[in-house]
C-alpha cells in the first residue's frame, strides 16, 4: 500500500515542510454516539441502568448478544439498542460484548430494511470499535462494506455514525484500500457536502484518514471532493475551515487534485485565507499554494494576480516561525519570472 507524505521539500536552498500535520486540534477523533439516554419509562431501560452501574454486566450481555438473532425485529430492536449504550456508557463492556459473540449479529442487523434496526447496528459497532482491540475483528468479520451500505442508505444518524465507524477501522493501515474499494469515498464526499455539521465533521475526519492513500486521493478528487472543500473553506462561519484545509492539503500532492482545485475557484478562496484567516489556517493556506505553484507558472500567475503577495509579506513578518518560512519560500516563487525557461524553478526540488 502506498502512502504519500511529503516532507523536507528543499527549495533554493531553504528546507520546509509542506505536509502540515498539526492536526490534533482541527480533527478530533468520532466518539461514541451522541444518541438519547435510557428509556426511563421502562423496564428494559432500568434494567440497562442497573447494568451499566453493576460491576457485572456479564449475564445480560449473554442475553442481549441472543436477542440480536431472535426471529422478532423487535427484539433484536432493542438487544441492539441496549448494546449499543452498554457500550457507550461503560467502556470496559466494549471488550466483553465483543467476546460475548456479539459482533457479527451486529453486523447482520446493518443490512436490516428496518432503518431504526440498521441504526442501532450501526452505532453498537461504532461503540464497540472505540475499543483498539475490537477494531481489527470488527473489520474481519466482515462489517466494511454493511457500513458502506449504511452511508448510503441510511438515518441521517446511521450515516454519521458509519462514517465515524469506518475511521476507527482505517486507523489499522491496511483497511483504507478495502474501505476506498468498498465505494466508502464518493458516499463521504457526498455526506460533507449535504450533510448537517456533525455529518460535515465526521466526513471530513474520515476522508482525512482515508486519504492518506494515493488511490483513495484520486477517488476523492474524481468524486468531486474539491467543490465542497472550496465551499467551507470560503464559508468562515462554518467552523469547517481548518478542516477542509488539511483535507485539501493532503490531496494536493495529486496533480489532479491541483487542477481541479483551480477549476472549483479555490485560489482566490486561499489567498482570503492568508488575508483574514487565523494563524494555523494561513499556514496550512500557504502551505496549499506552495504545492499548487510548485510546477505550474501558470498557476503562479494566478496566485500573484490575486493579490496574494502583500498578506503573504505581512505573514512573512508576524506569523509563526513555519509560517515565515513558507510565505517566504511561496514570495520568491511567485516573483520569478514567468517563464517556462526560469532558472530555479520550484520543480526542481527534493522529496
Amino acid at each position: 500500500m502506498e502512502t504519500e507524505n511529503r516532507s523536507n521539500f528543499t527549495y533554493m536552498g531553504r528546507s520546509f515542510d509542506t505536509n502540515y500535520n498539526d492536526s490534533s486540534s482541527a480533527f478530533s477523533d468520532c466518539n461514541s454516539d451522541r444518541s438519547g439516554e435510557f428509556p426511563t419509562t421502562s423496564s428494559q431501560g432500568r434494567r440497562l441502568l442497573m447494568a451499566c452501574v453493576s460491576e457485572n454486566s456479564d449475564d445480560l450481555i449473554r442475553q442481549l448478544v441472543a436477542d440480536l438473532e431472535s426471529c422478532s425485529i423487535d427484539e433484536q430492536k432493542q438487544a441492539a439498542m441496549e448494546i449499543r449504550l452498554l457500550a457507550k456508557n461503560k467502556p470496559e463492556n466494549r471488550l466483553k460484548i465483543a467476546k460475548a459473540g456479539a459482533i457479527r449479529p451486529l453486523i447482520s442487523l446493518i443490512t436490516s430494511s428496518d432503518l431504526q434496526v440498521q441504526e442501532n447496528g450501526v452505532t453498537a459497532i461504532l461503540n464497540l470499535s472505540l475499543c483498539d482491540e475490537n477494531k481489527e475483528l470488527i473489520a474481519s468479520s466482515g462489517a466494511i462494506k454493511p457500513l458502506v451500505r449504511a452511508l448510503k442508505t441510511g438515518t441521517p444518524t446511521a450515516k454519521e455514525n458509519a462514517a465515524c465507524a469506518l475511521l476507527r477501522l482505517s486507523q489499522i493501515e491496511e483497511n483504507k484500500i478495502a474501505i476506498g474499494r468498498s465505494g466508502a469515498i464518493p458516499l463521504l464526499v457526498n455526506l460533507l457536502e449535504a450533510g448537517g455539521i456533525r455529518g460535515k465533521k465526521d466526513a471530513s475526519t474520515a476522508l482525512y484518514s482515508l486519504c492518506s492513500v494515493k488511490e483513495n486521493k484520486i477517488r476523492a478528487v474524481e468524486s468531486r471532493i474539491m467543490k465542497p472543500l472550496v465551499e467551507l473553506m470560503a464559508d468562515f462561519g462554518s467552523n469547517m475551515v481548518d478542516k477542509s484545509a488539511y483535507v485539501l492539503n493532503l490531496l494536493v500532492i495529486a496533480p489532479e487534485a491541483r487542477t481541479a482545485l483551480v477549476e472549483e475557484g479555490g485560489i482566490p478562496v486561499l489567498v482570503e485565507i492568508i488575508e483574514v484567516g487565523s494563524q494555523r489556517q494561513k499556514e496550512i493556506a500557504v502551505a496549499v499554494l506552495l504545492q499548487v505553484c510548485e510546477d505550474s507558472v501558470v498557476y503562479r500567475t494566478m496566485v500573484a494576480r490575486e493579490g496574494a503577495i502583500p498578506p503573504l509579506v505581512a505573514l512573512s513578518q508576524s506569523g509563526t516561525n513555519r509560517a515565515k518560512q513558507k510565505a517566504e519560500t511561496l514570495i520568491e516563487l511567485l516573483r520569478q519570472p514567468r517563464s517556462g525557461h526560469a532558472a530555479a524553478r520550484a520543480s526542481d526540488v527534493s522529496v
